[in-house]
């Protein structure tokens, strides 16, 4: 049997200055008050609300628990893919259930139809034999080193995403960056402040702070210049903003009937808060789910249960952004792959090598990238995965650069110890 896996949360990153039992109780509690959580150990030192004007956002969807890169792209010209994967593997061809077609080799899982109007107008692309080059097979691991950026080491404190933020040019917005879910997420974890906004209906749920004689007696107490009353400022004008276009989003949609459950709703929500507010440049989602050790399913089954609504979410969402479709980029990413090889509870154990997803008006798509080298035992990793040819951190580069406009050196700043282009996913991004 299989055993457990180790889905631990990472633990939050360590503040740059010390902060007493008394300061932390005060300021997490009073950070809850506001409904609308400023992340990072400088959260209450947010800069001053604006923006530079740029609508170019970048949205990632983290597929928590390693999905299986190689039933969502599936490299159907390869006869070994078959040899090794005896139930589980994506039947090829035109029938029912059958892969889709994309380049005459690789080919999508049937249940991420809803995809593929995107990739047949070009702004659907895929990285395949991607990830990170570190060796590691731990769930907990894997992702603190693509979520800070650096794998292979435990001691960095923030996240990339977070480093982006602070290398975007001009004055932020408290919600300039937004997490979707209960949780902080590592990789929005560090110096620049963000806003959080939870899932499902709940996104909106009056808080005792929302009744007025309440949030009366809050204001009067954090009404005066020190950081801590800044921060409950900062937090109650996020929450404010977010639930004033939450609501009107409500009101026009379906004639103010709630919003459905699952991904898809939450995705339709997230577009029309970026659709509404051009300040939002940055959002993440992390999703469940993705551990198909047992029992996995070929086009139907476990891992065809999530898919399905993740790409009927995607394809919601980009419906829902309208025009800023066109300056958005989607990246979806999981922290590693699995096996080549089906193992003996019809699933598939951690693997190494993935395949990254990039979805945008900006992604020049309708492609493939990678440098893939077949399944034969003697190109896989340690005899059984896919390998790493492409880090995830190069068609990231690619989209800070070309969409976000980041420098050379504002990249080193995000990405530091990067390695260098090898040109798998040279032209990913229209320019």
């Amino acid at each position: 049997m299989t055993k457990p896996c180790d889905r631990c949360e990472a633990p939050a990153a360590a503040g740059e200055r010390a902060f007493s039992r008394r300061d932390f109780i005060r300021a997490a509690a009073t950070l809850a008050a506001a409904g609308v959580v400023l992340m990072g150990p400088h959260a209450w030192a947010a800069r001053a609300l604006g923006g530079d004007g740029s609508r170019k956002r970048l949205v990632v969807v983290f597929m928590r628990g390693a999905v299986d890169g190689l039933n969502v792209v599936v490299p159907c010209g390869d006869s070994q893919y078959y040899d090794h994967r005896s139930t589980i593997a994506i039947p090829r061809g035109s029938g029912e259930g059958a892969a889709i077609n994309l380049d005459g080799h690789f080919g999508l899982n049937p249940n991420l139809s809803a995809l593929m109007p995107y990739w047949k107008d070009g702004t659907l692309a895929f990285v395949h034999a991607s990830g990170s080059p570190d060796p590691t097979r731990s769930h907990f691991d894997a992702q603190f080193f693509m979520e800070s950026g650096t794998p292979g080491d435990r001691a960095t404190a923030d996240g990339w995403m977070n480093r982006v933020l602070a290398a975007l040019p001009g004055r932020h917005d408290s919600t300039e960056a937004l997490s979707m879910g209960p949780l902080v997420p590592r990789i929005l974890t560090g110096r620049a402040p963000v806003a959080n906004l939870p899932m499902g209906r709940g996104a909106a749920r009056p808080m005792p702070l929302d009744n007025p004689r309440i949030e009366e007696a809050f204001d009067r107490l954090y009404d005066g210049g020190d950081a801590l009353s800044r921060a409950y400022r900062e937090g109650r004008a996020a929450r404010r903003k977010l639930l004033a276009e939450l609501e009107a989003d409500m009101n026009e949609a379906n004639a103010g009937a709630p919003m459905p459950n699952g991904f898809s709703g939450d995705a339709e929500r997230l577009a029309r808060l970026i659709a509404r507010d051009p300040t939002i440049r940055l959002a993440f989602v992390a999703l469940g789910g993705w551990d198909t050790h047992v029992s996995q399913g070929a086009n139907r089954g476990q891992l065809a249960n999530h898919l399905k609504p993740l790409g009927d979410g995607l394809a919601d969402f980009a419906r829902q952004l309208g025009p800023a479709y066109g300056d958005t980029v989607i990246l979806v990413i999981s922290e590693f792959g699995r096996t080549v090889h089906e193992n003996g509870n019809a699933g598939t154990d951690h693997g190494h090598g993935n395949v990254i997803w990039a979805m945008g008006g900006p992604i020049r798509g309708r492609r493939v990238y990678a440098d893939w080298r077949g399944l034969n035992p003697a190109a896989l990793y340690q005899e059984r995965d896919v390998p790493v040819t492409t880090d995830f951190r190069e068609p990231i580069c690619r989209v800070l650069s070309a969409h976000l406009g980041l420098g050379d050196d504002q990249l080193a700043q995000v990405f530091p110890d990067r390695p260098a282009m090898t040109g798998n996913t040279a032209g990913i991004i229209r320019v």
